[in-house]
């Protein structure tokens, strides 16, 4: 049996406390008053054109008449604003809403786009203590830099992922469960209070476990220590002598811990569901009990086990390992594990691993979950990440800069920790000297936004939220990276199991999509999302193709109002629709075996728009016999015609006489 360790590397433990969640409810926009920006050469700005540097008395008139001419086209009174940019201005009208008055507006062919002209708050950090940066020296431990890899780049922190624009959105919902599959958490951590679901442990090694139980409902951490003695016996040949890791309150921390209550620090997702699943003991966890949390964490039965009344939608798997010998890939059990949670709609963030530049770690190679590299506050890979073309995306994993001994560590990853060196003692926070390193800490950051996501959009598919998160991530830096020792900071190369490879520079094949923006990543679903089934199974030539868009889904409190089909790309199989293009489902006819791609835009109550593309194959005609198609209808073959006239007769052959 495979076992699999901690994805982060742990160096010692600190004091302080913490408590609630408040967050400001979204401002709705400015009453029936939209921005609106027209095209370039539009009719309305050649007609009504400004002359540069005109004075402010003929801008107003200027805006005035576009207001006008506009509002007699789509036939409402607009009245004019001040202006925003070029060719971009205020309008507003009465009576009407500025989600209905953007509709309205966007639907002329001069308009670029009309958006509600939105309310927003100042941009307000959480009051928790830890989250801010401090003057230098004023925390006696730090880290002076406070919780960094949360707050909105500046300076020479460009990796950190910008939280507070998501939190503008949403900060988590209750109904949006992440589950954390680690050693168990600390419950009595004031980080937790009131924050936990009801978990379950599925170490199932009662040794291993260190609480004398095997498979329990207790999900707590009683510390993972391991002795000189332990280290000696054949449980645990090859696991190092090491003071406990608290690895589960750490990264439970980073998803879910409380915020704005003065005290402590803020998870990525403060008011998510959070859900304890112990699958790591002393050292390890086996695969069996991995898999068998994974499957119960989203609510699918495991014997012997009552199921889990709040099946969680994100699983964050801050661990991983390779056999000893033989390729490390991902294995038919795991895989089909990760199937099974992807099917009831769970997503998947695992740690890449800490091999220094090595391969990624199973369960991270597997197919269908996101994987993620660390990276330093400056952006480039931290000297401990493993990477690979397996990896999703990249999120800071902490670094120090500084390497003189003593001396503290200026960007290390802030977490829940305990002062325990074997079994617990005092709830804690790592700082400045008692920090911890690792994609494990990378994978709860990318967990928590992902809750964000699907707290904002809760109809989001595995595979939609992944492709979402990767394509609103930032694009890494190619400067700014510093060794200390004058060397040049290299591009990062594949993976290596014989070399090491420290910090270098990223790109989409070693660290995946880029860097983790969580203010993107929840934007990018908060409008509809567009989604194309294709309704016929095995197209064929000459043969009708149905296509449906009404699995799409609008915005929160809002509904599809618009459908709109084109076709891409016909692949000279295809012209054109055999259907309307403007209802929810539409048809096409290719004409031979090939491939065509069609686009369709969705439009809500709201106004926003969002397009989704699907490539249609298409096989060549063929004859389909009965015997072939497994069923009737159709016209017969000679063969059978042939055995059907044997048959009769043998039939009449074989029939008693009847009297006449």
């Amino acid at each position: 049996m495979k076992h699999l360790a901690l994805a982060f590397l742990v160096l010692a433990a600190p004091l302080t406390a913490f408590a609630a969640q408040a967050t400001h409810p979204p401002l709705a926009p400015v009453e029936g008053e939209v921005i609106v920006k027209f095209k370039a050469g539009a009719s309305v700005t050649r007609m009504h054109a400004l002359a540069v540097r005109a004075p402010a008395s003929a801008v107003n008139v200027t805006l005035a008449q576009r207001a006008g001419t506009l509002g007699m086209r789509v036939g409402r009174s607009l009245q004019a604003g001040g202006p925003v940019g070029e060719r971009t201005q205020v309008m507003r009208t009465a009576g009407l809403s500025a989600d209905a008055l953007a509709a309205l507006l966007k639907a002329d062919a001069d308009v670029e786009y009309a958006v509600p002209n939105g309310r927003m708050r100042a941009t307000t950090a959480p009051n928790d203590p830890l989250y801010a940066a401090a003057a230098l020296g004023v925390r006696p431990k730090g880290p002076d830099s406070g919780q960094w890899y949360l707050r909105a780049p500046a300076g020479a922190v460009v990796s950190s992922l910008n939280i507070e624009a998501a939190w503008l959105r949403t900060t988590g919902s209750a109904n949006i469960v992440v589950a954390v599959l680690d050693t168990g958490v600390r419950m009595d951590h004031p980080d937790f209070a009131g924050r936990l679901l009801p978990g379950y442990d599925f170490v199932s090694n009662a040794t291993v476990a260190n609480d004398n139980d095997g498979w329990d409902a207790d999900p707590s951490d009683p510390g993972d220590w391991i002795s000189r003695a332990d280290a000696a016996t054949t449980t645990f040949s090859g696991c190092a002598v090491q003071n406990s890791s608290w690895h589960g309150t750490g990264t439970a921390s980073l998803v879910g811990a409380r915020a704005n209550d003065s005290v402590g620090m803020a998870g990525t997702a403060p008011t998510a569901g959070l859900l304890p699943v112990r699958v790591l003991g002393k050292c390890f966890g086996s695969e069996a009990d991995i898999q068998a949390g994974m499957l119960w964490a989203v609510g699918i039965h495991v014997d012997g086990v009552p199921d889990n009344p709040n099946p969680a939608r994100v699983l964050n798997m801050s661990l991983g390992g390779c056999p000893p010998t033989g390729a490390c890939t991902c294995d038919a059990a795991y895989q089909d594990t990760v199937n099974q949670v992807l099917a009831k709609g769970a997503v998947i963030v695992v740690a890449a691993g800490n091999s220094s530049g090595g391969p990624v770690e199973m369960p991270g190679n597997c197919a269908g979950v996101i994987t993620v590299a660390a990276i330093r506050h400056v952006g480039t890979k931290v000297g401990f990440s493993s990477l690979g073309p397996e990896v999703s995306i990249s999120a800071p994993g902490g670094n120090c800069v500084n390497t003189a001994a003593g001396s503290p560590c200026l960007y290390p990853v802030l977490a829940a920790t305990n002062t325990g060196t074997t079994a617990p003692a005092a709830s804690a926070w790592f700082d400045s000297f008692a920090f911890e390193f690792g994609t494990s800490l990378s994978a709860p950051l990318v967990a928590g936004t992902a809750a964000l996501m699907l707290s904002q959009q809760p109809t989001l598919t595995p595979a939609e939220l992944r492709a979402r998160l990767m394509a609103s991530a930032g694009r890494f830096p190619t400067t700014g990276g510093d060794n200390g020792d004058g060397s040049v900071v290299q591009q990062c190369q594949a993976p290596s199991t014989t070399t090491n490879q420290l910090q270098c520079y990223c790109n989409a094949s070693t660290c995946g999509a880029g860097m983790l923006d969580a203010g993107a990543a929840v934007a990018s679903v908060s409008g509809p999302v567009a989604r194309i089934v294709v309704s016929t199974l095995n197209p064929v030539a000459g043969g009708v193709v149905q296509l449906s868009g009404a699995s799409s889904v609008a915005a929160a409190s809002s509904a599809i109002t618009g459908y709109q089909w084109s076709l891409s790309d016909g692949g000279g199989i295809v012209v054109g629709f055999g259907s309307a293009t403007n209802t929810s489902t539409a048809t096409l006819t290719p004409s031979a075996a090939g491939s065509f791609t069609v686009t369709l835009a969705v439009t809500d109550g709201q106004g926003n728009t969002a397009l989704a593309s699907q490539t249609v194959v298409v096989a060549a005609a063929s004859v389909v016999t009965p015997a072939a198609a497994g069923g009737g209808g159709g016209a017969l073959s000679l063969p059978w015609l042939a055995l059907l006239a044997l048959a009769v007769a043998a039939l009449f052959r074989n029939a008693p006489a009847r009297r006449a």
